[in-house]
């Protein structure tokens, strides 16, 4: 049943909000049909999708960027801005052609210098990059439609990891662009993908704008996931930053927007009355949350303390608050997706089971003094504003003391990459999810990652574990691999980096004249038009 709040959708601050975010872009009506208008999840406020993994940032790479390769609607990675490829037999010479009339938004062209430079700043930081530029020996670009890469030994991912779907995602930036320190955010958004960012329109926490790139040269083959034709089928995108999830339906039904791609499961009854809205799954992947550990920090420090987190919270309950219809998520006991070829519950029967009793054993083990633990709390995302207060109360009951700091999520995204100690600003765990495709495996799975400081936040530091995953990078039997993922998901139980919460995917509500809506695991707007 509905809460009363979310009835009053019309009224008051939620209205203004959102005249106020409309209002300075009103297209005039013959122009209606060239404007796609849609609510996207989060607050872009960060442009560099490779400073951050935020996929609010990702998505707004995806508008502007290209990449050398794509994963099609299969999962397998396709050429994207690469014409042609080969590989020497011994498989340590890969050599990439780029395809003709690639051109930056500036007009200048692509080069292999540009791809080559890109290539090295998202491998400084990304999970899959990290693992591909520790074999790789040589990248350099004989010339300007050229890219060669030489390995010290033969590598399983070279294409998974070239066309990794989500972030980080690697995407092609000018040479200048990209040889911005990994670690500190671009300044210029010039791309070479199917839409031009206007930054001068761009407000955060309002809208961000996008137009048509009439410059763009698709490719030949029809839309598949994120590879073939990314061909833009309308003149202007607008973002609009609508926080309150009952103002965003209510102007999809009264057609001021187009699109919201997250509607709460509780508000869909709204939805189904009318005719001119339809509903679907496009991820349909779908997402796992998950509790991710700092462990630089008591009490997280301690392993032991870690795993009586891994006891004492259970799935259901993070579903249930944060999701709510069961036909949109499901409990899953394994490191890597359910339905996905590594699905395993090995070692895992027993744990995320609510056992208190366990917990407060293994918090005893442990020597836990009472030091609290920081929980960042985002409160502003639909579908995970309750993820840190279930873990709250469970958590609780096993004697743990928790700090709950709520924030907007895109505070929460500078705050976790903060390395100061938790009563100095930093932080003990914070909540989130991953596309289903960000995690299929040991190496692209970025909370695995455990090479100390090169990690992510909470920078796990384990020598077995990377161990493993470079295994598995190296190998190419699958039967092999899974046992390596296996053989991940024990070790993770010994030194745990963080807690898989179950899968769900999420409805997006779209008008019914909308066309051409991808099915991908992150979102495109290419291939989409208005009629």
């Amino acid at each position: 049943m509905l809460k009363i709040n979310r009835r009053a959708w019309a009224a008051g601050s939620a209205a203004l909000a959102l005249a106020a975010t409309l209002m300075p872009s009103v297209a005039p009506a013959q122009d209606a049909k060239k404007t796609l208008r849609f609510v996207q999840a989060g607050n872009l406020t960060i442009l560099d999708p490779i400073f951050t993994t935020a996929y609010v940032t990702r998505d707004h790479g995806y508008m502007i960027y290209d990449t050398l390769f794509s994963s099609d609607e299969n999962n397998v990675a396709k050429p994207q801005m690469v014409d042609k490829y080969e590989v020497s037999a011994d498989r340590k010479l890969w050599t990439f052609t780029l395809r003709d009339g690639l051109e930056w938004h500036d007009g200048k062209p692509v080069t292999g210098e540009d791809c080559v430079a890109s290539i090295k700043r998202w491998g400084a930081k990304d999970s899959m990059g990290q693992k591909l530029m520790g074999v790789v020996t040589d990248l350099s670009a004989p010339d300007a439609k050229t890219i060669k890469m030489v390995l010290k030994e033969p590598y399983g991912l070279v294409l998974q990891s070239l066309g990794k779907s989500s972030s980080n995602v690697p995407f092609m930036m000018p040479k200048a662009v990209a040889s911005t320190d990994p670690n500190a955010q671009i300044t210029d958004s010039i791309g070479s993908g199917p839409f031009i960012f206007k930054k001068d329109e761009w407000r955060a926490g309002e809208r961000a704008v996008y137009v048509r790139n009439p410059k763009y040269k698709p490719r030949n083959e029809p839309a598949s996931g994120l590879a073939g034709g990314k061909a833009a089928k309308v003149d202007r995108v607008e973002w609009l930053t609508l926080p309150d999830t009952s103002t965003q339906v209510n102007a999809l039904i009264n057609g001021e927007v187009d699109l919201v791609e997250i509607v709460p499961p509780d508000l869909l009854p709204l939805l189904a009355k009318d005719k001119n809205i339809k509903v679907m799954v496009v991820n349909t992947a779908g997402r796992q949350y998950a509790m991710r550990f700092n462990v630089m920090f008591k009490p997280f420090d301690n392993p032991k303390v870690r795993q009586a987190v891994l006891y004492a919270l259970s799935q259901k309950p993070f579903l249930e608050a944060n999701v709510g219809n069961p036909a949109y998520y499901k409990e899953c006991k394994s490191l890597f997706p359910c339905g996905s070829p590594l699905e395993s519950t090995k070692g895992w029967d027993d744990k995320i089971s609510g056992n208190i009793a366990k917990a407060k054993a293994l918090l005893a083990e442990a020597g836990y003094d009472g030091t609290p633990v920081v929980f960042l709390h985002q409160t502003d995302t639909s579908g995970h504003n309750n993820l840190a207060t279930v873990a709250k109360a469970e958590l609780e009951k096993t004697g743990l003391k928790i700090d709950l700091q709520p924030m907007d999520w895109q505070t929460l995204v500078t705050r976790r990459a903060k390395k100061d100690a938790p009563d100095k600003g930093g932080w003990g765990a914070f909540f989130t999810s991953w596309g289903a495709t960000d995690v299929l495996n040991p190496v692209s799975a970025a909370f695995l990652n455990a090479s100390c400081d090169k990690a992510t936040f909470g920078w796990p530091c384990d020598a077995e574990l990377e161990k493993l995953r470079d295994a598995y990078a190296k190998e190419t039997d699958p039967a092999k691999q899974k046992q390596i993922a296996e053989a991940v998901q024990l070790r993770v139980l010994e030194y745990p980096t963080h807690v898989p919460l179950g899968q769900f995917t999420t409805p997006t509500a779209i008008r019914t004249n909308i066309d051409g809506l991808l099915q991908t695991p992150s979102l495109a707007l290419w291939n989409v038009e208005k009629k």
